[in-house]
């Protein structure tokens, strides 16, 4: 087939697949890289595959805890989320490690944990190196962690304000409260503090929500 031909073949298919949707999404994947790969190498525009919908109980931007640089929480939409007020004075700061051991069993299926310190129980250093010290030094946590925000009442942050309006008004009551979302980013679950990170019942649904179609 001469390179003019081609050209004009190719261009065609291009065409009639973004006049019938998103540029060969509906190919087989071979024939769909193939007709890329040509359009490519003859200049041919090719549209970008739609961007995964960005759930709105995760349409919020939080500071990581390393440096405060904002991250958007989109970022976690598909995963199954498990969302976790911290504090470094506590009973329960123990669970840090109980975290992390989740994290690490589970990330490799698309499951993250989000660690959000807070003071609203007066436990709860302003410290953000200190906070910081404790989670990577102190309990090797890998998951992402954020700088310190308020977690109930009126000043609570949008996300917290949304997670709580998802469970019926459920806010925390006290440090290491979880908030489970599912892969469509709905807060399907919520444990008390005195549940703890391997217990069971939180594994359990972990794992129900992970086999679960995307």
């Amino acid at each position: 087939m001469g390179k003019v031909v081609l050209r004009e073949f190719v261009g065609c298919a291009v065409t009639r697949a973004r006049e019938s949707g998103p540029i060969v999404s509906s190919f087989a994947p071979r024939r769909r890289g193939l007709l890329v790969a040509l359009a490519a190498a003859f200049a041919l525009p090719v549209a970008a595959q739609p961007a995964a919908t960005c759930p709105a109980a995760l349409d919020y931007t939080l500071p990581r805890l390393q440096d405060s640089a904002p991250q958007r929480l989109c970022q976690f939409a598909g995963q199954v989320v498990l969302v976790v007020n911290t504090a470094s004075y506590c009973g329960y700061t123990g669970q840090y490690e109980g975290l992390e051991k989740l994290h690490a069993r589970f990330a490799a299926r698309g499951f993250t944990v989000l660690g959000v310190p807070s003071n609203d129980f007066k436990q709860e250093t302003a410290d953000t190196k200190a906070i910081a010290d404790l989670c990577f030094n102190t309990y090797g946590v890998k998951f992402p962690m954020f700088s310190p925000q308020a977690v109930t009442g009126a000043g609570a942050h949008p996300f917290y304000a949304a997670l709580a309006r998802a469970s019926g008004g459920q806010a925390p009551r006290w440090n290491f409260h979880k908030y489970l979302l599912d892969r469509q980013g709905k807060v399907v679950a919520n444990f008390p503090s005195a549940v703890e990170p391997l217990d069971a019942r939180l594994t359990g649904r972990i794992e129900q929500l992970l086999a679960a179609a995307r």
